[in-house]
């Protein structure tokens, strides 16, 4: 899938036109449209801006990643960073018990 395809199909689940994108990142709707066509590219700066006005990372938006993080799950990750290793420590060890309890409720229940 293109970066233009994914500034779409995002744009259509957020329910705001091309025109509403346009001007959240400085531009047109005129020029939203023919990124999402793929007649020009957009700079690497406009690309930030439209992750942004996504609520996206950049690597989703240009493909790198299936996985969409959203900016709420994007500022919890960098506060768990900021976390001093024993509290990261157990955050992560907790995230890891509700992984593994998911797993075994979803292969138990086939």
């Amino acid at each position: 899938m293109t970066i233009g395809e994914h500034i779409m199909l995002l744009r259509k689940k957020k329910k705001i036109s091309q025109a509403t994108l346009g001007k959240a990142v400085g531009t047109s709707g005129d020029i939203i449209g023919r990124y999402e066509r793929g007649i020009i590219t957009p700079s690497i700066d406009v690309i930030m801006k439209i992750a942004d006005a996504l609520e996206v990372s950049i690597d989703f938006l240009v493909g790198n990643t299936s996985m969409e993080l959203d900016m709420q799950a994007l500022q919890r990750l960098e506060d768990i960073s900021s976390l001093s290793e024993e509290n990261k420590s157990f955050v992560l060890k907790m995230i890891d018990m509700a992984i593994q309890n998911f797993k075994t409720e979803k292969a138990f229940a086939k």
